[in-house]
């Protein structure tokens, strides 16, 4: 592992590699989830899902469920606001209808029904009682035929949206857009080799843990409060705000600790249903979902296909791109293909390029964002275009890269125009690399690189700030974390006010006691809610100045904080540290805190160069990860350890959604492998130590030069995973997974166009 930094900048706690706040919790077990939620008189819920993945609801009869002993409520549909109003708008419809079905089920594990009775087993028993009858309905379960013409409709009453006009067709496709930058036809024309591929991917799930959950107090004051493990407590709120038609300020959101999320915890799925519930009993209710509900009913991302065309001329210009991309929703519109068609050319600078998309729904669950969503499916087709276009023209990848590689100046197709950024850095931290530098040999082995980008963003944060009379502080913010944020947030205050790390104790707060803040991702907690633990402390600080300079009867200007110490500038017998300045607050003047809220702009785009090297077996198709390096511009790696476990993260979570993991529907559209011994995903058996390069190119839109880095490692590892696999068996793997039948497939046709060119 590595760290290139590109900036003079020393810090004194930012940069350094302190113990968590929240370990010893954690790993002692006494951290509290969603599942370890208990109150007196809580009962227990179960949901009944669809059998089938597209449906009319003819009939639902609860009253076997409601006369069985011990069950103390049933809520469908009906009892959701939506079902007395007259003109619902689609957004409204679409969100409620996800969380309980009304007309009709459009995946199998749709919601339809949710029980409450004194504990899981007789709310088990009861949620069979149910009776259901059903008119079933063809179904569609990929983005090609969902498209296409004559499909079943999922909603009868969408129309398309293309190129920003409605139109009158009823179809799939919810959205057709497109991003257009020079002249295609020109661009094309200057091209001495031209590179058109197609390539599918299918659904795949993030794979986190812990399963999702919900708690929910209706009181009799008409206030609700909710417990759960969420990405955003304060989204969770806005989202039961919608559903179950309420102001925000009778909902209070708690979050608790979560077991991962990556995405896929943002929406809500049990919360409302628990919530009406409680309504009904006037008792607590907690829902825990099953694996095989996560996996049927929770927010997975898209399946795809795409169409790529790049050309380059001899000298290895690339001069023109185009890109057509479709990823499947699921049951309601909303798939990540906006963001694949922005990030898709992003690594590059190129004068003509044209993305376009399609969001299509399908009867799957509706996805949900995934780790830069969109970006790593798109990332899979453009790696393997530009890998190709590389070895037409005799250019080695890395140095094919670095010649077309997007910088500062550059314009992205969708209109923004990069800042700095370190794109090149990490091409040439990659190529400098001692794994790129090392031969690799051997038969059926190859070597693959990939470069990928994500925004990052920004959005609302929140931060208080109390200074204790022993010298340490409270921080309290708003943002649920995940991978480590309570400390890098902590270090950022550290950082301003001279204190150690350990003299910060972070908390994450409810919805009721902190301000708003965004959720956490898109790679935004580090930079924004660090921004505003920033401001706060610099708030902080002055006020410190000013009670210093009043107990020594100076002027304010004069008192400067260095290195923890409060001293005069020019009276060096005034000085005071900052903890013998807490000890006198409450008896000079009372305590200091402060609460900021910040909404920053400056929120710095991510690159990530990634190399891997595969062994892959001919006869049996398996492909062996020899070993893999990544490369990632951090701006700034506040606690470099845990940029480095997010980078190793993102690469193993990409190398699992390259060879194996997929969801394997049937002909009747449910999905067949709904565990985790039947998703395969990888464990430390298949995988070797990923080697990581921070690169530290400073985004000048945060103060200590931070970007996100939480999403971008996962776009570069299965285009880098298929270049090495065509660099082994000269194959080009059109579409993920690469499982072993997949790549023994591949072999079998170049074998088969091989003999026929023979012939």
């Amino acid at each position: 592992m590595a760290n290139i930094v590109l900036s003079n900048t020393d810090y004194n706690v930012v940069g350094t590699r302190p113990v968590r706040h929240d370990g010893a919790d954690k790993v002692t077990g006494r951290a509290k989830y969603g599942g370890d939620f208990q109150m007196n008189g809580l009962l227990h819920g179960q949901v009944l899902r669809s059998p089938h993945a597209h449906a009319r609801i003819k009939s639902v009869d609860t009253s076997k469920a409601e006369a069985y002993p011990g069950v103390k409520a049933v809520v469908t549909a009906k009892d959701l606001p939506i079902s007395s109003m007259e003109n619902p708008d689609q957004s409204m419809r679409h969100a409620s209808d996800n969380v309980l079905a009304r007309d009709k089920v459009l995946y199998k594990g749709h919601p339809i029904a949710g029980v409450a009775a004194i504990n899981p087993h007789i709310a088990g028993i009861a949620v069979d009682l149910i009776e259901v009858e059903y008119e079933v309905l063809p179904s569609v379960t990929d983005v090609q035929s969902a498209m296409a013409d004559g499909a079943p409709l999922l909603h009868e009453d969408m129309t398309t949206t293309a190129l920003g006009e409605a139109t009158d067709r009823h179809s799939n496709v919810a959205t057709h857009f497109s991003y257009e930058l020079g002249d295609l036809d020109e661009g094309f024309a200057k091209a001495d080799v031209v590179v058109e591929r197609e390539f599918t991917t299918t659904m795949v799930h993030q794979g986190y843990i812990e399963p999702q959950n919900g708690s929910a107090l209706w009181n009799a004051d008409g206030q609700l409060k909710v417990w759960t493990s969420t990405q955003g407590s304060f989204a969770v709120r806005e989202s039961l705000a919608k559903v179950l038609d309420m102001p925000v300020s009778r909902i209070t959101v708690v979050p608790m600790e979560i077991g991962g999320g990556f995405g896929g915890k943002i929406p809500i799925y049990l919360e409302p249903v628990a919530a009406l519930l409680s309504r009904k009993t006037g008792q607590p209710v907690k829902i825990l979902m099953s694996r095989i509900d996560v996996f049927e009913s929770t927010g997975p991302t898209s399946g795809s296909w795409m169409k790529i065309r790049m050309g380059a001329t001899n000298d290895g210009k690339i001069v023109a791109a185009d890109a057509t991309l479709a990823m499947e929703a699921g049951a309601f519109p909303g798939s990540p293909v906006t963001m694949g068609a922005q990030c898709l050319f992003a690594p590059y600078d190129i004068e003509s390029v044209r993305s376009q998309g399609y969001d299509v729904v399908d009867n799957k669950p509706k996805v949900a964002p995934y780790r830069a969503p969109g970006a790593p499916i798109a990332a899979f087709g453009g790696e393997q275009v530009v890998d190709e276009l590389a070895r037409r023209v005799g250019m080695d990848p890395l140095e094919f890269r670095l010649k077309n590689a997007s910088k500062e100046g550059t314009r992205r197709v969708d209109g923004p125009v990069y800042p700095r950024i370190g794109n090149v850095e990490c091409l040439e931290a990659a190529r400098n690399s001692e794994h790129y530098n090392t031969p690799l040999a051997g038969p059926n082995r190859g070597r693959g690189v990939a470069t990928g980008f994500w925004f990052n963003i920004g959005m609302q944060s929140s931060c208080s700030i109390g200074v204790n009379p022993d010298g340490t502080i409270i921080l309290v913010e708003g943002s649920t974390d995940i991978g480590g944020t309570r400390a890098s947030i902590a270090m950022q205050a550290a950082e301003v006010l001279g204190i150690p790390a350990e003299d910060v104790h972070p908390s994450v707060a409810d919805t009721d006691s902190v301000g708003y803040t965004f959720l956490t991702g898109g790679s935004r907690v580090t930079f924004a809610s660090g921004w505003a633990a920033y401001e706060c402390a610099q708030d902080i600080k002055q006020k410190m100045i000013d009670r210093a300079s009043s107990i020594w009867d100076v002027s304010a200007e004069d008192v400067e904080l260095v290195d923890g110490t409060f001293q005069h500038r020019s009276e060096p017998e005034l000085k005071m540290s900052f903890k013998e300045l807490a000890g006198q607050l409450n008896r000079t003047g009372g305590p200091v805190s402060s609460q900021v809220s910040v909404d920053p702009k400056g929120a710095g785009g991510a690159f990530s160069t990634q190399i891997a090297d595969v062994e892959v077996d001919p006869d049996t198709g398996k492909v062996t990860v020899l070993r893999f390096t990544a490369t990632q511009d951090a701006g700034k790696a506040i606690h470099p350890s845990y940029v480095e476990g997010q980078m190793q993260g993102g690469v193993v979570q990409g190398i699992g959604w390259a060879l194996n993991e997929e969801y394997y529907m049937n002909d009747e559209g449910s999905m067949v492998n709904s565990s985790f011994l039947d998703y395969r995903m990888p464990t430390s058996l298949d995988l070797p130590m990923i080697d990581t390069v921070i690169v530290e190119v400073a985004n000048p839109g945060h103060p200590f030069g931070v970007r996100g880095v939480g999403e971008v490692p996962i776009v570069p590892p299965m285009a880098a995973v298929a270049n090495a696999i065509h660099d082994a068996l000269g194959t080009r793997m059109e579409h993920l997974p690469m499982s072993p039948g997949n790549i023994l497939d591949a072999l079998w046709e170049q074998d088969g166009a091989q003999q026929q060119a023979a012939d």
